[in-house]
């Protein structure tokens, strides 16, 4: 694969964006990819705030007539993100192109179901009003060879539509790829635990009525340091914590109390307490034998966790470039030159002042990795392998042949 090309541009009128974007990567196609030849652009991602939400069907045909024989996908966010750069709260778009060769992707919709194309894995965006949805990602994953999805759910305070060949509400659609397009991903969290690693010993649903064999309020109480007999000092802590959760078939985890969690985590608000069973609820299914920590939002433990898994994709890089190079003294080679391109999608909850400043989440992908194509958007929940976080990151890097 060649590099892909990208652009973002912000604008009251859709259609100003729309010829800001496209004058970029027009640009670039010209120095990179030349006129002619086999790098014509296949597939692009197009990444819009729901502020241009009720033009999302008008500017996908404007793109299809612009570049034709492109097939696009995308999705609406509270923000969208490039390299570098991040735009909430204002009317703005995001686009990238790539030259993938026919044969090797494949979208698909609600109206155009995934065949055709033996899936190895898959981007997959969503509408959090999806009923069970944390079943059919499930249910998605186990149709690809590797069992690993990546993407996220539809954030909209409009209309929640997705692109892909066609403009859609509800359901899930994407692009899945086969086998022969290579790509890293790596899930980063956002909360650190503030407790003991625990066992749920009994539970209804959403309800948690056992931790350890011990009642579950009362271990909440004990944890977090709270007298559940004064509610009014009590609240506010209760507000800050979330829920961090393994699933019963997880390995052991690092220790008890690790300093950062994992990507076996996924983390989940306290929806309430239940003091006349000693319980507390979680906003996902649980089941006995799941883990549960406390955990909090912990802006230095996500700025860490993010440079971790850019550092820890360099790495993986690096180590295919180490294989290849043959000549002797030769000068070494950056790693980032294998990146054709990047996605990358972000909790609504992590971006702008959550990392310091505007923009600054994506400024440390940008130091972190390099200055690597990359777009993406600011999700109501994001997906990673099988499962369904919240509070996390989702990086994903294709990788250049040889």
């Amino acid at each position: 694969m060649q590099p892909f090309l990208h652009a973002h541009a912000t604008h009251p009128d859709w259609r100003m964006a729309l010829a800001l974007g496209e004058a970029q990567l027009q640009a670039q196609k010209a120095r990179l990819w030349g006129e002619a030849g086999p790098s014509a652009a296949t597939l692009g991602f197009a990444y819009l705030t729901d502020h241009y939400s009720p033009h999302a069907q008008a500017l996908l045909e404007a793109l299809q007539a612009n570049w034709p024989g492109v097939s696009w996908v995308g999705t609406v966010g509270v923000g969208v993100a490039a390299s570098g750069v991040e735009y909430f709260d204002e009317p703005a778009l995001v686009l990238m192109l790539g030259a993938v060769p026919h044969g090797r992707f494949r979208v698909f919709s609600g109206a155009r179901p995934l065949n055709g194309i033996e899936a190895w894995t898959a981007l997959v965006h969503a509408d959090p009003a999806t009923p069970d949805l944390p079943e059919l990602i499930a249910e998605m994953s186990d149709r690809t060879g590797s069992g690993y999805l990546f993407g996220g759910l539809t954030a909209s305070r409009g209309s929640s539509w997705q692109l892909a060949d066609g403009a859609y509400e509800g359901g899930l659609s994407g692009v899945a790829f086969g086998r022969d397009v290579h790509m890293i991903s790596r899930v980063t969290q956002g909360s650190q635990p503030v407790s003991p690693l625990r066992r749920i010993t009994a539970c209804e649903q959403h309800l948690v009525l056992e931790l350890d064999g011990r009642p579950a309020l009362d271990c909440l109480a004990e944890d977090l340091k709270l007298d559940l007999e004064e509610p009014r000092r009590a609240i506010p802590t209760l507000r800050q914590t979330l829920v961090g959760l393994r699933s019963a078939d997880a390995g052991p985890a690092e220790g008890a109390r690790s300093r950062d969690f994992g990507p076996d985590v996924r983390v989940r608000h306290l929806i309430g307490l239940d003091p006349s069973r000693r319980a507390f609820a979680v906003a996902d299914h649980l089941s006995p034998g799941m883990q549960l920590a406390f955990c909090r939002r912990d802006v230095e433990a996500a700025r860490r966790d993010l440079v971790r898994i850019c550092s820890e994709i360099r790495e993986e890089l690096a180590e295919t470039l180490t294989s290849m190079a043959t000549v002797p003294d030769s000068a070494p080679l950056d790693p980032v030159q294998r990146v054709a391109g990047a996605l990358y999608v972000s909790c609504s909850g992590r971006g702008g002042a959550h990392f310091g400043g505007p923009s600054a989440e994506l400024q440390i992908i940008q130091h972190a990795l390099g200055d690597v194509p990359l777009v993406g958007f600011f999700a109501a929940g994001e997906i990673g392998h099988h499962h369904l976080y919240g509070y996390t990151g989702v990086l994903t890097v294709f990788v250049r042949e040889p």
